[in-house]
């Protein structure tokens, strides 16, 4: 049994087709074929069901899927640490990010990474924040770039830093016309309409969650998954939103919202996850504390300390 034989069957369950699973796999599909079929005889017992249109697992090819994948990563894993001792000459790390918190924090700190360690390859893997989790519970991202809460327990967090949310209202809104001395309280937000992420987005739970300490349950009128199409039906005057400061638009008009200092002045705390008893490499330390450097650069926050 070989390791690239466990890496094809996974391959193939994730795929539950061969040609897409040849595909991904960079093999020719009789080559696949022909090396499934010489694991299912050495082990002596068929993993996946084939039909015309499907490939499903066996109860056997649940078992050995699940083992094989423990067994990979645990190989990439010793494969890091050897990198490691190599002096990190060169290597692999896989990141996860939101899409629009990385759009605005992975264009600086790439750079600084890039040229402080150009012999370690990064890739990136944008997806929305629960399955972000997935993937880093997988370990098929090395560290993901999250926000609080975390809904996996087993995921380990390293906090980096604190921003401040804000209030997003059209330029007609009344609160937009109100002194600045004048904090709006998120009480006093019970009756509005209110715009949204769609589930599995991170920040509508930190969302919800400022609602639900407050009293309430927001009046949901419009989800989005782009935080940009937000902010875009709130100055269009479709409701309101609760935004990071991060990604609080100061151009593109006429779609800019007005920003409003809520009286809580709550936070959402940003930082990278990975799983717990994981090897974290030398790359991933460099990378976090490169993220920390550039946050605490351009940040009116000061990052939290390791």
């Amino acid at each position: 049994m070989e390791l690239r034989q466990l890496r094809y069957a996974v391959q193939i369950a994730t795929d539950k087709n061969f040609s897409r699973a040849a595909e991904a796999l960079h093999i020719a599909q009789p080559s696949l074929s022909q090396q499934l079929a010489k694991l299912e005889d050495e082990i002596g017992t068929l993993l996946f069901r084939r039909s015309t249109n499907s490939v499903e697992l066996t109860h056997a090819g649940e078992v050995f899927i699940e083992r094989a994948q423990k067994i990979l990563d645990m190989a990439d894993q010793l494969k890091q640490e050897m990198e490691d001792i190599s002096q990190m000459k060169k290597g692999k790390l896989v990141v996860g990010s939101l899409p629009i918190t990385g759009s605005h924090v992975l264009p600086l700190v790439l750079p600084v990474f890039r040229q402080r360690y150009p012999d370690i390859e990064v890739v990136l893997m944008e997806d929305t924040s629960a399955n972000l989790e997935v993937l880093t519970h997988q370990g098929k991202a090395d560290i993901s770039l999250l926000s609080l809460p975390i809904q996996d327990s087993a995921l380990q967090f390293v906090p980096l830093i604190k921003e401040e949310i804000c209030l997003a209202v059209s330029q007609e809104h009344a609160l937009a016309a109100q002194p600045e001395y004048a904090k709006t309280t998120i009480t006093s937000l019970r009756d509005e309409p209110f715009i949204v992420l769609k589930k599995g987005q991170g920040f509508r739970q930190i969302s919800l969650d400022l609602c639900a300490a407050n009293g309430f349950t927001p009046n949901i009128v419009f989800e989005s998954s782009n935080i940009e199409t937000v902010q875009s039906l709130v100055a269009a005057g479709m409701g309101i939103a609760f935004v990071p400061q991060m990604v609080a638009r100061t151009q593109w008009k006429p779609f800019v919202p007005a920003y409003l200092t809520l009286a809580e002045q709550p936070t959402r705390t940003l930082g990278i996850g990975y799983r717990k008893g994981r090897y974290l490499s030398k790359a991933a330390e460099a990378f976090i504390a490169s993220l920390r450097e550039v946050l605490l650069r351009t940040s009116d926050e000061p990052p939290f300390t390791s």
